[in-house]
């Protein structure tokens, strides 16, 4: 049986030479695996050049967009969750994005955001560094952002009315610029992964998401449209079930009463009279209705 303390109890000889075996048949499926890897970087580290002149010209074409970023991180399902009102403000400014990876590709890569001339900070440009030492352990390094006075949105305190008038004061959840600030855990910078990864190949993809309020909006719409063509079509239906009943009502009250008035020898025109008083209210149909209100 198996002891926390000794460990498993010894295997057969037969067990153990197979163990043996199988432990040289993973070194040579490790050894294999680090060779591919290397491979891999080299095919990487190829492509990553050939890819720059494209980026380069994607870049400019995107710079003839307005507001293409903005648009492109609120449309983005984890960076949109980050951004408060004051950080998409900030962002409008934002007028190109830079994703470098290093020559080696291995031990890490650049973010660059460059800004219009913007009322919160002076930088014109704000980059983030990850870096991966021989040793394998990460760190990260970050431009210090010049906020304009009363701008820093990584210190904001916003005040709400109260019932009895007093402001309360309370802290608007972390801005999205406490990134550039942020270097406790480099090897987890989930936003910097995510913008390296999966906006940075293809942010068009993104920018071109379509406003989820506006599809709802329309989609509202288009409901209390048909909805309201529906309760069109059942009033409609409604009066002309009425109709039915009246038409049928009438009709077999007016044909009863035409054949008898013949019966007992009544003229054309008499018989009119009879009709014509019945729908608008008399009853009697045993004496003739010589005015619209006597029968």
């Amino acid at each position: 049986y198996y002891s926390p303390v000794h460990g498993p109890p010894p295997a057969p000889s037969s067990q153990q030479e197979a163990i043996e075996h199988i432990d040289e048949v993973q070194n040579e499926i490790d050894r294999l695996i680090e060779s591919a890897s290397e491979e891999i970087l080299k095919v990487e580290q190829k492509y990553n050049k050939l890819r720059q002149p494209f980026f380069q010209k994607r870049s400019e074409l995107i710079g003839k967009i307005p507001n293409f970023w903005v648009t492109t991180f609120v449309n983005h399902p984890q960076v949109s969750a980050l951004l408060g009102e004051e950080d998409e403000e900030a962002l409008h400014y934002l007028s190109r994005v830079e994703v470098t990876e290093f020559e080696d590709i291995k031990s890490g890569y650049r973010i660059e955001f460059y800004f219009d001339e913007n009322p919160y900070f002076e930088n014109k440009v704000l980059s983030k560094e990850f870096h991966l030492n021989e040793s394998g352990d990460p760190s990260s390094k970050s431009t210090e952002i010049k906020w304009r006075s009363g701008k820093d949105l990584t210190k904001r305190v916003s005040q709400s009315q109260t019932k009895g008038g007093r402001k309360r004061q309370h802290e608007e959840p972390e801005s999205f610029f406490t990134w550039f600030t942020d270097h406790a855990d480099a090897g987890a910078d989930e936003l910097g992964e995510v913008i390296k990864d999966d906006i940075w190949p293809n942010p068009l993809q993104y920018y071109l998401v379509p406003d989820m309020d506006d599809e709802e909006g329309e989609g509202e719409e288009e409901d209390e449209d048909e909805e309201g063509l529906e309760d069109i079509d059942e009033e409609g239906d409604e009066d002309g079930e009425e109709d039915d009943e009246d038409e049928g009502e009438d009709g077999e009250v007016t044909s009863t009463i035409w054949f008898r008035l013949q019966d007992f020898g009544f003229s054309i025109w008499e018989i009119y009279l009879v009709e014509a008083n019945i729908k608008i209210g008399c009853s009697s149909p045993s004496s003739i209705c010589t005015t619209n209100n006597n029968c």
